[in-house]
């Protein structure tokens, strides 16, 4: 069978779903797996699927792809443009999208699959692919890993994943060591004392002082942390109230944390919760502010030696000039837990989504952050060629590179 890779992606953008809610979209990784005759289960970690292709002694080597969508209202205009809606885990109704790319990994990777398959005279080894949920939760691997995926089904020799990013279509963008941030997502409680609009002086007044706290937050890496360093702190929601003649008794911030490594998160979150509280005192507060760390990512870091391997083969396989450092990412991926808990080596690369010609237009204008939509964005969307077909023999140049060869098995 050949699969209609266009189709297939078409298909998953038009009907995207939020973190382990994807169960029509594991429904259609099971049935292409189906067709192709792969060995596979459902419902690892929740949602998650993961298929076993065997073809004789030789290294394990672990596909990765995600597979959830963000609550985005899609504003990209095209013509197979999402008009899904979901419930969050608040139970809200919201908009649903493909604005990181997740369905052009699924896509990618049912589509490397097949070739692999086609060619298993030229490799000897096993291939595990994972379909993973919940990347945007944070929470996916490390549901997997406690369904069992590294108990259950052949250990990697490595991991390798991939993710699309507003580069050139063509161009690789992969970097040895830390390649993404880690990152912790933080819910902050302000508590203060309700009341009547009219009578502000008889309350504790919790929207003030969330407004007072998100200002000071922003001085901590403009001001706390060497010009030097890498250090984001975002203050991503704001929840407080009801109606506009009543003060209500708390307030709610989320946030978002970034950073390289172990020490510097420390710092961060130390000073995000030294002004935290500080603020609530300033403000009066009768009770201390509740804190809670809703997930932590580790850094996402590429192993060197596989690194360096990979770069190679891809500058074989696809020209030199193909492959650039990017610079550390400052956003965060969870695909590192599985390389962590398993001891395996990791390799995470980006690969390009965007027309050459209008990226290269943009960077004439100097107006790449205006003209080229970034990952979460509602104007996201990779042209769909040649970003798929380079999505998918990525995929099969990585596997190669890592799997035997029939006269070494």
């Amino acid at each position: 069978m050949t699969i209609d890779l266009e189709a297939l992606y078409i298909d998953l953008h038009r009907h995207p779903e939020l973190s382990f809610q994807e169960t029509r979209t594991a429904g259609v990784v099971a049935k292409h797996l189906t067709d192709l005759g792969i060995e596979f289960e459902e419902g690892v970690g929740k949602t998650g699927v993961v298929g076993i292709v065997r073809n004789g002694e030789g290294p394990v080597v672990w596909l990765r792809a995600d597979m959830d969508a963000l609550p985005v209202p899609e504003q990209t205009g095209l013509a197979y443009a999402s008009t899904a809606r979901g419930t969050d885990p608040s139970g809200t109704d919201v908009p649903v999208m493909h604005a990181c790319g997740h369905d052009m990994h699924v896509a990618s990777l049912l589509g490397a699959l097949e070739r692999l398959l086609a060619t298993k005279d030229e490799w000897a080894g096993t291939i595990v692919a994972v379909f993973q949920p919940a990347e945007e939760y944070g929470a996916g691997s490390q549901a997997m890993i406690a369904g069992g995926v590294l108990d259950r089904f052949p250990k990697p020799d490595i991991v390798l994943g991939q993710h699309v990013t507003p580069l050139p279509a063509g161009t690789i963008g992969v970097r040895s060591g830390t390649q993404m941030a880690a990152s912790d997502g933080l819910t902050v409680t302000l508590l203060g004392r309700g009341g009547h609009g009219s009578r502000p002086h008889s309350t504790i007044d919790p929207v003030v002082m969330a407004a007072a706290t998100v200002m000071r937050l922003q001085t901590i890496v403009s001001r706390e942390v060497d010009p030097r360093d890498v250090a984001v702190v975002t203050v991503g929601s704001i929840h407080a109230g009801l109606k506009n003649n009543i003060i209500p008794a708390e307030a709610k911030l989320e946030l978002s944390l970034r950073y390289p490594d172990d020490d510097a998160r420390a710092r961060v979150l130390e000073k995000v919760e030294r002004v935290v509280r500080a603020e609530a005192q300033a403000s009066g507060a009768e009770e201390e502010p509740v804190i809670a760390i809703d997930h932590s990512l580790p850094p996402t870091i590429n192993d060197v030696d596989a690194t360096a391997r990979l770069r190679l083969a891809f500058d074989t396989a696809f020209g030199e000039g193909t492959v650039i450092d990017p610079g550390m990412f400052t956003g965060s991926e969870d695909v590192s837990w599985f390389a962590r808990e398993s001891g395996a080596p990791l390799v995470f690369w980006f690969w390009g989504g965007v027309d050459p010609d209008a990226y290269a237009a943009a960077v004439a204008a100097d107006t790449v952050e205006r003209d080229i939509p970034t990952n979460h964005s509602p104007f996201f969307a990779p042209v769909l060629q040649p970003t798929l077909g380079n999505g998918v023999a990525n995929f099969v140049v990585a596997a190669r590179e890592f799997l035997g060869t029939p006269d070494a098995a």
